[in-house]
């Protein structure tokens, strides 16, 4: 068939336009500044997927300075021109591209990097960034009040940055939804033991420092990331099941401790890992760092960190984030209480466990222990918003609504859904929605009313 003049004009003039749609659509853009969490717009950022974080870090106490490089190796999710990382005060030196010198600006905590060409999309790129100086630790009313972050003692440094802090320590892309995998190398003086995630690589002493190299091969929030540097005593092993452990507690606590913090981490792991299915990492742990004036501790990945507030109902929590918050992760921080109403109701189960007290009975004391008209009701937890994302609600009445789902769905569909839920979005991001889908598949019931009273609904319901 032979088409006429006109026709192959028509069939030109269509081409091109499709052409340009084409190139329009693949021309490079700045990513975003932030992937858009309403409670932190500017966290994370738009354009590429982290990949892998290898951290080079030397901290001084004496001055109490630290002096960083970080490669970030990540894939472009668009064409870019330009992109973003999250980097709070400290002052970059030097940033490469794919091992080329590469523009860069501030913009408040905004670090934004021009390379010399396009980074396309779909393909890996590498950026390394040289860094230093003094962090600052966060503070406000997010965390209890509390500094947090990267927070100094008196024999070096304790870092528990959730839930924006990493970004004071290391550039990156600060939330959540943007795992990535880690090699965390620390150097410190000699003396002291820098401790992070996953497993220990290597530790030596070269001149005056103690070179430590630690290697987190599970997709890791940055939030759980740590290089916290002391004095500590160290003891390592395996739990009764088979698991590493590293427990590592500074000496000033030694004579203090109201729990065995090894036995006790052992203990939950396995227990844990029973109700929960297999644990989700290499190894797991716990810093025990004398640091009081943090007032809190830290789902730490693999080893959580505790500021010297120990108990065996706060180890029982903390290490219940391994599953709940670590592994299976928030992709929004107003889902929260999907971290801390879980590991909350954790403890209720390990005092059943224990034959103390059932769960139920956890629940009645929780729901007695407040009239109607106390401000605790007054919470969404479904939504608490930024400057209440850690309020009691998100984890009582958080743990509240798991003991109503396991009355209303009875202990067989209940205690198919914890382990269901981790295996289903091991190592990923979820949503209060997709949670409340699984429930009511493996259930078989609508449980639209259950949650809806629970979770998004302020006052105080009626039981």
């Amino acid at each position: 068939m032979k088409l006429s003049r006109s026709a192959r004009l028509g069939a030109l003039a269509t081409a091109a336009a499709s052409f340009l749609v084409v190139a329009a659509s693949s021309a490079p853009t700045p990513g975003a500044p932030g992937i858009g969490d309403s409670y932190f717009p500017l966290l994370g950022n738009g354009g590429f997927d982290a990949r892998h974080y290898a951290l080079d870090v030397a901290y001084n106490p004496d001055t109490d300075r630290l002096d960083g490089r970080t490669t970030l190796t990540a894939r472009a999710t668009q064409s870019l021109s330009s992109f973003d990382l999250d980097l709070q005060k400290l002052q970059v030196t030097r940033v490469e591209v794919n091992g080329r010198r590469a523009d860069f600006t501030r913009d408040g905590d905004e670090l934004r990097i021009t390379p010399k060409g396009v980074l396309r999309k779909g393909r890996d790129f590498r950026v390394a960034v040289t860094y230093g100086g003094v962090p600052e630790a966060l503070n406000g009313p997010i965390v209890f009040g509390s500094d947090y972050g990267w927070m100094k003692t008196p024999d070096g440094v304790f870092v528990a940055c959730e839930p924006n802090a990493a970004s004071t320590w290391f550039p990156s892309s600060d939330h959540p939804a943007d795992k990535a995998t880690y090699d965390i190398r620390i150097k410190a003086p000699k003396g002291l033991t820098g401790v992070s995630n996953g497993r220990l690589v290597s530790t030596y002493d070269k001149g005056g420092s103690t070179y430590t190299h630690w290697r987190e091969s599970r997709p890791m929030a940055t939030y759980l990331a740590t290089a916290t540097i002391g004095k500590f005593d160290v003891k390592t092993g395996r739990t009764p099941s088979g698991t590493p452990i590293y427990v590592a507690i500074d000496p000033v606590l030694a004579n203090s401790n109201n729990v065995d913090v090894y036995a006790v981490t052992a203990a939950a792991t396995d227990y844990w890992s029973q109700v929960f299915g297999p644990y989700p990492f290499e190894e797991t742990g716990a810093i025990v760092d004398d640091m009081p004036e943090a007032g809190f501790s830290l789902e730490v990945q693999s080893k959580p960190a505790y500021s010297a507030v120990r108990n065996e109902t706060t180890i029982v929590h903390e290490l219940a984030h391994q599953w709940f918050g670590d592994s299976v992760s928030v992709e929004r921080w107003k889902d929260i209480w999907l971290n801390e109403g879980f590991a909350t109701y954790a403890q209720w189960l390990w005092a059943e466990h224990q034959g103390t007290r059932s769960a139920h009975d956890s629940f009645l004391a929780a729901y007695n222990a407040r009239p109607a008209d106390n401000p605790f009701w007054q919470i969404t937890v479904a939504d608490p918003q930024r400057d209440t994302m850690f309020a009691s609600a998100v984890y009582q009445r958080g743990a509240m609504t798991l003991q109503a789902l396991r009355e209303r769905i009875g202990d067989k569909a209940f205690f198919e859904l914890l382990p269901t839920w981790t295996r289903v979005h091991r190592y990923g991001n979820v949503n209060t929605a997709e949670f409340i889908r699984l429930a009511e598949r493996i259930s078989g019931q609508k449980l639209d009313d259950l949650f809806q009273k629970w979770l998004y609904t302020t006052g105080k319901p009626a039981l």
